[in-house]
């Protein structure tokens, strides 16, 4: 299976990488969660612009970009807007969605950009392109906050995102009962056994899953989202845990 190098990162190697979620509705707010940030184990910034203030405004969203890369220039940006369809913050239109993309990816302010699978095939596609293009890394993603999909259409989804180009696939389900857990964990390890020929991340939201979260490295899923300050997802614990779990486990594997 091939990696992902984002800067000095190597995704899909070793341990899973933690991405901390900065939730800032305001430049205060995103300058101040930055620096939480800086003392914490973060190997990349997935910024979800969906909770900034405006946050669907190319201009306003390309200047508080600019603000975030000086701060941190160092780290790998994930850039998100992720729609109310999908449990983000604000709703977008579909032309809107793209346009708000493909600037962010000319920009050269981030590295990876967080693309909706079921945003429809041409938006994926126009957004894809550009991205390979401007040598952005794509992570495809679905979003189920009602269910837990079975085993095969969990697999489905995620090799139909490398079919359309992801560098990345994730997916993230809602359980209801720790049988819902353990199919996410089947679905992940027969990714990984059989079909990912890239990394993927999956994950069970919510206190429940919260398992998923930790024992990537054994099942296959190749990033953990963990929090400074406010979840950006039902699950999430803090980076300084995560962190501390994920290194736990990482040595249990060596044993």
């Amino acid at each position: 299976m091939r990696t992902v190098k984002v800067k000095n990162v190597e995704i899909g190697a070793g341990s899973p990488k933690i991405a901390i979620p900065i939730v800032g509705k305001k430049l205060a707010d995103l300058k101040r969660e930055v620096s939480l940030v800086r003392n914490l184990p973060a190997d990349l910034i997935e910024w979800r612009v969906d909770f900034l203030e405006k946050g669907d405004d190319p201009g306003i969203v390309g200047q508080a970009a600019e603000k975030l890369r000086t701060w941190i220039p160092d780290l790998p940006v994930l850039f998100t807007f992720r729609t109310a369809d999908e449990g983000g913050e604000k709703a977008i239109l579909p032309e809107n969605y793209v346009t708000l993309n493909r600037k962010m990816i000319r920009s050269g302010l981030i590295d990876l950009v967080d693309v909706e699978l079921f945003r429809g095939d041409a938006v994926v596609h126009k957004i894809v392109e550009e991205a390979h293009q401007y040598g952005v890394k794509v992570i495809l993603s679905n979003h189920e906050f009602h269910k837990t999909p079975r085993v095969e259409e969990i697999i489905r989804r995620l090799c139909l995102m490398q079919t359309l180009g992801a560098d990345i696939s994730k997916i993230a389900v809602m359980p209801e009962s720790a049988d819902d857990v353990l199919v996410l964990l089947r679905a992940t390890n027969l990714m990984r056994t059989t079909f990912a020929d890239r990394p993927f991340i999956t994950m069970s939201m919510s206190g429940q899953g919260v398992v998923s979260r930790l024992t990537g490295e054994l099942f296959g899923s190749a990033l953990s989202f963990g929090c400074a300050e406010k979840p950006s997802a039902p699950g999430q614990v803090r980076a300084d845990q995560l962190a501390g779990l994920l290194n736990f486990f990482h040595q249990q594997s060596a044993r």
